[in-house]
């Protein structure tokens, strides 16, 4: 990918510093990966030694940090369209597309591999499968080319929990499945929530996000769909090995306030989302941030409680 770009050469705003490269990682995605991924490995039934565990959750992060370093390379010349992304390293001209590539690759061997010598090599090769699909089949390919990039995309950030998971055990569960698709079926909704209103940068960036090929309101009926299908893929593990009375109890709630909020945005014409400045749609989109961190959480809260018999069914 050339460091030039057909709206000009990128802008020298100075040396970069250390936060640059941090912020080449995708430090706000990350800490969803890792705190996912932590809870996948946590709430596994065999435990794992905490030093063990605890570099293996930091292992998983480098490798979120290598596909968001890739990610920014690839994307470089969308970023410098779009408002909220211009200001980062690359476009701004603090870091040089060449040493974003260097960064990816070499953290994204050292995060497999020893992901491999610290857990086991199917916990590797299930990131080094994500790196892939997030860099190459969503960022390449899916993320220019379909309005479906975010529904097929969204994989790549459902992973971390089940990669979590066969750390500590070895192999993949009806369990690690359920995790996996919770975050699968939630991404689309929560992205075009946030597509709704960032509507301007997609189309000027040339990205075919839903919102641009298909119109507004054909998003908002994508949204109430997905939130519904959704529904049962996070009630579902309340009933499994890692879930109980306490993750149901929060399940309920969150998923009552989403079909609540998709559902808002379901009724709401294009005049009065733009009259107040797409409030509800806004709300919507923090509300779903909260939505995944909170069943998360419950799963944890669950697996703390286990040992006092306390937790689960």
């Amino acid at each position: 990918m050339s460091d030039t770009h057909a709206n000009g050469a990128l802008t020298e705003t100075g040396e970069a510093g250390f936060g640059d490269y941090v912020a080449l990682l995708k430090p706000r995605v990350m800490s969803l990966v890792v705190f996912t991924a932590m809870v996948g490995l946590l709430v596994a039934p065999q435990g794992m030694h905490p030093f063990v565990a605890l570099i293996s959750v930091l292992f998983i992060a480098l490798g979120a940090g290598a596909s968001g370093a890739l990610n920014m390379w690839w994307d470089a010349d969308i970023d410098r369209v779009m408002r909220r992304t211009r200001a980062r390293p690359i476009p701004s001209g603090r870091v040089q597309p060449g040493e974003a590539l260097g960064l990816g690759l070499a953290l994204s061997g050292l995060s497999v591999m020893m992901l491999w010598l610290a857990a086991n090599a199917l916990a590797a090769l299930l990131l080094a499968f994500t790196i892939f699909f997030y860099v190459v089949i969503y960022s390449m390919w899916l993320k220019r080319s379909t309005p479906q990039n975010i529904v097929i995309g969204g994989a790549a950030g459902a992973f971390p929990p089940m990669i979590g998971w066969v750390c500590a055990t070895g192999s993949v569960s009806v369990e690690a499945c359920l995790m996996f698709l919770l975050i699968f079926m939630w991404t689309p909704p929560h992205f075009w929530s946030l597509a709704l209103f960032m509507n301007s940068d997609y189309q000027q960036a040339g990205v075919p996000m839903l919102t641009v090929t298909h119109g507004k309101r054909v998003t908002r009926n994508h949204i109430l769909v997905y939130t519904i299908a959704l529904v049962p893929f996070a009630l579902a593990t309340a009933f499994t090995s890692i879930g109980g009375p306490i993750y149901l109890a929060v399940s309920v709630l969150l998923n009552l306030g989403f079909l609540w909020g998709a559902w808002a945005i379901w009724r709401r014409g294009e005049a009065l989302a733009e009259g107040d400045g797409y409030t509800t749609e806004k709300a919507v989109f923090k509300f779903s941030l909260l939505y995944l961190f909170l069943h998360f959480g419950a799963l944890l809260a669950e697996a703390s409680l286990k040992p006092w018999g306390l937790g689960g069914w």
